[in-house]
């Protein structure tokens, strides 16, 4: 039997074909192969055509299909992962109205903080866990301000995974752990925010069907089958946001576990079984993909906006144009820890969370001509990325994670040796890399949702860890001093 995962990032579409006994990939895809576009009409805006997911989820699914060979009779269920956060917005004939809204988009922060004031932080934070902040249901408060037409011609609001389960199944549902992320899940009543639908004026009928995540969200339907090269009638039965899939994929399930993700954006992600939240709305909780009222399981998830998109932007602008990741990799190698007083924010992707939802774009400290070549830049870059995912793990400890084991996929970022060896010496923690990624953690998921496995040890059991890397006692503490000299800008700039 097999399984087909789908990973919808804001970058590409990935979609993987594993053999459902044994674990193996038989094919992995994505598209495109450049960077899906990030429109931005404004300053601080990120949108995308809901469109184009589907358009490169077809592609993947294609070339996925050709370079495996698979039997589409075998494939049993189908699972999705999908970017945050997002807003898409449809009318009642499942037409999309505006492109969406993406997670690294800033406009509804003051709309957000507004909320959070005139609410009460008591009461938002006890029933939320978190500030409505720069969420979806402040982004749909936004249209619903600024594009009053389109708020009126909509019949459903959607998460990205969930409009790529529509174009699927032709049903419009959710889940609990996406309404959680998207800030619209009462924690305390086990049901919908009514008092933030109330205070933004949000008419409840346009939240979907919420289904569990594990479980039949709808079959293919005949078009979408013929669109796709697959049979009709196979069911939809996993769904989940990429962090928190990311971290079901990993097998952290349980109180203490902690995964991590360096793509696009960073994210560090612990489960929790208490229900805790950062007073600031700095780190965010959500319901994890196994979460219950009797069983709670929280994620609590530290999202730095601005990491590989950073390494990708230094690629394409600052060293030569034919140069790959593990070549400036290797160039950054032969520079020492802390880069000779180089230092590198690297907040240039929106507003961060971890910063209170200021957006200081990234900035280089401490240049000097006659030292810092190319090969300083990447290593600054690197160590600036590891330094804000140390600033934002020390929050995470005020809420009870204490990272002792790190949990990643050997991609991205992971794949620098440079990056994996300073996080693991600046924080304490080991890290564990694993060959697995966000497409295969929705194919699993899929095979929990359908029942095919009986448990999540069962669909774990063939999960490869492929390096450990133990943190270096030696070279802690100049760890420390080149965090400390990137704090101290750090400062500056929030001054």
């Amino acid at each position: 039997m097999l399984l087909i995962g789908y990973d919808l990032g804001s970058s590409s579409v990935k979609a993987s074909i594993l053999n459902a006994e044994s674990g193996t990939v038989l094919a992995s895809a994505f598209y495109p192969k450049t960077e899906m576009e990030i429109n931005a009409p404004e300053a601080g805006w990120a949108e995308q055509d809901p469109d184009t997911w589907w358009q490169n989820l077809k592609l993947a699914t294609f070339d996925v299909l050709k370079q495996s060979d698979a039997d589409t009779n075998q494939i049993i269920a189908i699972g999705i992962s999908y970017q945050m956060h997002g807003l898409v917005m449809v009318d009642k004939d499942y037409k999309v109205l505006r492109p969406s809204i993406i997670w690294c988009d800033s406009r509804a922060v003051e709309i957000g903080d507004k909320a959070f004031t005139e609410i009460g932080s008591q009461r938002c934070l006890s029933s939320l866990l978190n500030s409505p902040g720069n969420f979806t249901a402040s982004r749909l408060k936004w249209v619903m301000e600024n594009q009053p037409e389109i708020y009126e011609k909509t019949h459903k609001i959607m998460l990205p995974g969930d409009y790529i389960a529509l174009r699927m199944t032709d049903i419009v549902t959710t889940t609990v752990s996406g309404l959680s992320e998207g800030i619209f899940w009462d924690f305390e009543k086990n049901e919908l925010g009514s008092f933030l639908l109330d205070h933004y004026g949000i008419d409840r009928d346009l939240i979907p069907d919420v289904m569990p995540a594990f479980s039949e969200q709808g079959r293919l339907s005949s078009k979408a089958g013929e669109e796709l090269g697959l049979k009709p009638g196979i069911p939809v039965t996993y769904r989940a946001g990429d962090q928190s899939n990311n971290a079901f994929s990993l097998n952290v399930l349980n109180p203490g576990e902690i995964a991590a993700t360096a793509g696009t954006s960073g994210v560090v992600y612990g489960v929790s079984d208490e229900i805790k939240y950062d007073p600031a709305s700095r780190v965010n909780t959500f319901a994890h993909v196994n979460h219950s009222k009797d069983d709670p399981r929280l994620g609590v998830l530290l999202c730095i906006n601005g990491t590989g998109i950073l390494y990708s932007w230094l690629k394409r602008n600052m060293v030569f144009s034919d140069i790959d990741y593990d070549e400036m990799n290797q160039l950054a190698a032969g520079v020492p820890i802390g880069a000779k007083g180089l230092t590198v924010l690297p907040f240039g992707n929106g507003a961060e969370r971890m910063l209170n939802n200021r957006d200081l774009g990234s900035s280089f400290g401490n240049l000097n001509f006659n030292i810092h070549s190319n090969a300083y830049i990447i290593r600054a870059a690197q160590e600036g990325v590891v330094f804000a995912f140390n600033y934002g793990m020390e929050i995470m400890k005020t809420t009870g994670i204490q990272p002792s084991v790190i949990r990643a996929g050997h991609t991205n970022m992971f794949l620098s040796p440079i990056f994996r060896e300073s996080l693991a010496g600046l924080t304490g923690a080991v890290i564990e890399l694993y060959d697995t990624d966000g497409s295969q953690g929705a194919a699993k998921g899929a095979g929990l949702g359908c029942g095919y496995y009986s448990g999540f040890e069962n669909a774990f059991s063939n999960l490869k860890k492929l390096k450990v890397i133990e943190p270096s006692v030696n070279e802690s503490d100049q760890y420390m001093d080149a965090y400390q000299a990137w704090l101290a800008e750090l400062e500056k700039a929030l001054a």
